[in-house]
């Protein structure tokens, strides 16, 4: 065979340490008394040397055991600073680890055969000293600190407390030998998808993707980042704002958050577009188009388009509140368009449409136009006797022409809708005012923050307000889409000055990370991975489960189409068997070695012979069949490791680097308020890697209120004692 033992075992005594003791005394009997040996000092010096190197040889094989058993125990801890994090133009650093192939599918499941129990679980001290930590919990202080020098995470303490990250440490322990593992950012274009339960290392690693996508300087220009958090992280906003500031783009650093609309960015989603009909693709494309739904979504399309073209004709910038405006009183757009339209065309029509106002009464007022205004009859009047054709204006003729009962019906589906996205401060953040110079907020689009490479935090405040969040976040999208359409076709200086028709078109890269996506979801995203890589998209969306992407879509085709566009895979621990089978179902079976001891005794038929009986002992080496890993490893991974199906399904087993202290540079005043509230209000659990427990929150002091609370409830039970 090519190895030299045929079942490979690392899960014993390091037997070689034996040979390096007896080879480092041969040796230092060559050295100072080679006379013993027969041999001449020179002789004795040579094979001295013979002795150590072999020595040494064997020291590293017994280092291998010795550090592997360790590793099944306790992982090494890896930590790195941000400001370390390494930044490379051609691949994207994701943490250490090892290429997992059939060697390690064999290790693995050795650890689980009762002859190697005792390398793999807790030794009986340090169980013992765990027991002993709790019962000493609340003991007077001189065995409570008994307590606190055992739980001391330090090497030199024999048993210490294993890192608070649960799973199994052996699934990256069976491989002693790590290695630097990083994704070619030529594979980036087919997106990525990080799937984990909560608090395992999903935000982490979207910190160390966006560190170096803000940092990174291909061909002398940085790249467009934008990150889409729907429950807001504190700490996420801090990190991106300080690599910002690090890379020299803070100039270039946008905040969007609904949460806080004073401080905020401002956007209009529906005010850039290529074509009229975007801007009701996008509005109309939220609302349901199953079932009976379908017929009402078309027709608010139609009505939005209509008002949408009323507006660019009339020179005016299309948002939400005036499209929100203009479905609830069609009217008023309808008669300040005819006002337009006859003033350029026929300036004698409007006397005309005067004189048809003045004669009109409830009578003789047609039945369908019940409850119109008398100078939108007028016009329509008109219209009717002339021929004039507009389609502009031949479209709100017709919806001006519905019943005025009817039409609210129709639309009635679109204004919840825009309700959502016009109430209170939002309507300042998504319909802005472009003629204000004093408001100091910037406005804004994405074609503008690709051309500027900027990088943007939108915080869409899911846990305050969930149904405007994933509005917001739709219509995000769907601009994105428009913007990604726009330059597949024209490229990114179209319309610019220095924009050259034979030129070929750069394509900037555009990453997109997105938190929680399954929350913002909706058919907008799927294009958004179909298509969007010809653009430049590089799409990292980061969720929970399978099952949130279809509960969200509603659809399970819909749903394999969304995780079938992602090319690159990261999953870290997750609790649904159909999200782990995710991975494992992509991976192949192999074959891996057992060993079994057989034995047996044989009586003789022979009453004249010497031998009673015969006995045999044998090891039978078999080959079995297995899946290279099982969606229960995928369960009992440890917080902060992953497996990761990388360049073309290669399965990659890595764990991401701890954050260490970094000395950061202050944030601004604003972004300082805006961080600390999202740490007061949006905050559910301490970070895996900070062992948070229950001494920190004894420390805290009761509220003021409470305080005063118990002072009164103490008083009163004082007076009472001395009244009775």
């Amino acid at each position: 065979m090519a190895q030299p033992h045929a079942v490979e075992v690392m899960l014993r005594p390091a037997v070689e340490l034996y040979s390096v003791a007896v080879s480092i005394g041969a040796a230092a009997l060559c050295l100072f008394a080679p006379w013993s040996l027969a041999l001449s000092p020179l002789l004795g010096l040579g094979a001295a040397l013979g002795f150590m190197t072999f020595a040494a040889i064997r020291y590293r094989d017994a280092r291998v055991i010795r550090r592997y058993r360790r590793n099944i125990r306790r992982i090494p801890r890896y930590v790195m600073a941000s400001r370390d994090v390494p930044v490379s133009q051609q691949r994207l650093f994701v943490g250490r680890g090892f290429r997992w192939d059939q060697r390690h599918t064999h290790r693995l499941m050795q650890t689980y055969r009762p002859e190697f129990r005792c390398y793999v679980e807790p030794t009986l001290l340090y169980r013992f000293v765990r027991r002993l930590e709790q019962r000493l919990e609340f003991t007077p202080f001189p065995l409570s600190s008994l307590a606190r020098v055992t739980a001391w995470d330090h090497p030199l303490n024999p048993v210490r407390p294993l890192p608070p990250v649960g799973g199994l440490p052996r699934l990256h322990g069976i491989e002693p030998q790590e290695t630097d593992v990083s994704l070619p950012l030529g594979e980036r274009v087919g997106h990525t998808l990080v799937l984990g339960t909560t608090r395992v290392g999903k935000t982490r690693l979207a910190e160390l993707c966006i560190t170096q996508d803000i940092r990174r300087k291909v061909n002398g220009e940085h790249e467009v980042v934008i990150v889409f958090d729907p429950k807001g992280d504190a700490d996420l906003l801090k990190r991106m704002y300080v690599e910002a500031k690090r890379a020299g783009r803070e100039g270039e650093f946008y905040v969007f958050h609904l949460g806080w609309p004073d401080i905020s960015a401002r956007y209009n989603a529906v005010g850039r577009f290529g074509r009229i009909s975007e801007v009701a693709t996008r509005i109309a494309g939220q609302l349901s188009g199953e079932g009976n739904s379908a017929a009402f979504r078309e027709f608010a399309w139609r009505f939005v388009n209509i008002i949408a073209r009323a507006l660019v004709e009339l020179g005016r910038r299309p948002d939400y509140l005036l499209i929100q405006r203009h479905v609830i009183n069609i009217d008023a757009l309808f008669i300040e368009y005819a006002h337009h339209f006859f003033a350029r065309t026929e300036p004698k029509a409007w006397e005309v449409i005067v004189q048809l106002e003045g004669k009109l009464n409830d009578k003789n007022i047609p039945r369908h136009m019940v409850g119109r205004e008398k100078r939108v009859v007028a016009i329509e009047q008109y219209l009717s006797q002339v021929r004039v054709y507009d389609p502009v204006l031949d479209g709100l003729r017709s919806a001006v022409r519905y019943d005025r009962t009817y039409f609210d019906k129709i639309v009635a589906s679109l204004l919840p809708l825009l309700e959502k996205l016009t109430t209170g401060k939002i309507a300042q953040l998504l319909a802005p005012d472009y003629s204000d110079l004093l408001d100091p907020r910037p406005i804004f689009d994405w074609m503008q923050i690709i051309r500027k490479r900027a990088v943007v935090y939108v915080g869409l405040d899911a846990l305050s307000d969930a149904e405007v969040a994933a509005a917001v976040g739709n219509s995000m999208f769907s601009d994105l889409v428009s913007v990604a359409g726009h330059l597949y076709k024209f490229g990114i200086d179209d319309g610019l000055p220095r924009a050259s028709t034979n030129a070929p078109h750069t394509k900037v890269p555009i990453n997109v990370h997105a938190d929680e996506f399954n929350e913002l979801m909706g058919d907008e995203f799927i294009p958004l991975v179909n298509k969007g890589g010809g653009a430049g998209i590089q799409v990292t969306a980061y969720t929970q489960t399978l099952s949130d992407i279809e509960a969200r879509i509603g659809n399970r085709a819909k749903a394999g189409q969304v995780v079938g566009n992602f090319n690159n895979l990261f999953m870290l621990r997750v609790r649904e068997t159909a999200t782990a089978e995710l991975l494992t179902r992509q991976l192949p079976k192999v074959e891996v070695y057992t060993t079994s001891i057989v034995s047996g005794a044989t009586d003789t038929s022979d009453p004249q012979g010497h031998t009673a009986f015969t006995s045999n002992t044998q090891d039978r080496i078999t080959t079995t069949s297995v899946p290279l890993i099982e969606p229960a490893h995928v369960v009992n991974l440890p917080k902060g490791q992953a497996f990761a199906l990388l360049e073309g399904g290669n399965l990659w087993k890595i764990r991401m680097p701890l954050p260490a202290s970094d000395a950061d540079e202050a944030m601004p005043k604003d972004l300082q308020v805006l961080a600390g509230y999202m740490r007061q209000h949006y905050l559910d659990a301490g970070e895996w890697w900070e062992n948070q427990g229950r001494a920190a929150l004894q420390n805290e002091s009761l509220p003021d209120d409470l305080l005063d609370d118990f002072k009164q409830m103490a008083t009163a039970e004082t007076d009472g004692a001395r009244t009775s």
